[in-house]
C-alpha cells in the first residue's frame, strides 16, 4: 500500500524543516486532535496513540541531511514506513511529500486505509503551519 499527501510549503528553509522534523518530540505538534498518547521513548523513537486505535512506536530508519527522513514501525507486526521528502523552493521556504508505504493483506489494507491516509493528511497540514 502506498499513500503520498499533497506538497505541504513549509516557511523554514530545507535545513530547519529537516532539523524540525528530525527532533521527534516535534511530532507532536503535527498530530491530529484526536491524540490519546504521545511520547518521546529515545532520540529515535517515540510511541503514539489516537483515540480507539492501538499504540504506534515510529523509530528513526533512515535519513540524509536536509532532504529525507524515514521513519518505520518499530514492530515487525505491521511493517511500514512513513517518509518525509524535503524539497528547497528558496533560502527561507520548502515542501514536504510524506509518504506511506506498508506491506499488508488486502483485508487489513481496506480497513486501514482510509484511517491513515487522513492521518498523514494532517501531519502535512499541520506541517504547513509550523
Amino acid at each position: 500500500m502506498f499513500i503520498e499527501t499533497p506538497k505541504s510549503q513549509v516557511s523554514k528553509s530545507t535545513e530547519d524543516t529537516f532539523n524540525f522534523l528530525n527532533e521527534l518530540s516535534n511530532f507532536r505538534q503535527l498530530m491530529p486532535e484526536n491524540i490519546d498518547k504521545f511520547e518521546v521513548l529515545n532520540e529515535n523513537r517515540f510511541l503514539f496513540a489516537l483515540k480507539g486505535m492501538p499504540e504506534i512506536v515510529l523509530e528513526k530508519k533512515e535519513q540524509t541531511p536536509h532532504s529525507q527522513i524515514i521513519l518505520g514501525a518499530a514492530s515487525e507486526k505491521l511493517p511500514f514506513t512513513l517518509t518525509a521528502d524535503i524539497l528547497e523552493i528558496d533560502s527561507d521556504t520548502s515542501e514536504v511529500v510524506l509518504s506511506f508505504t506498508g506491506e499488508f493483506n488486502a483485508m487489513m489494507a481496506m480497513m486501514i486505509k482510509k484511517p491513515i491516509t487522513n492521518f498523514i493528511n494532517t501531519l502535512s497540514t499541520n506541517l504547513g503551519k509550523v
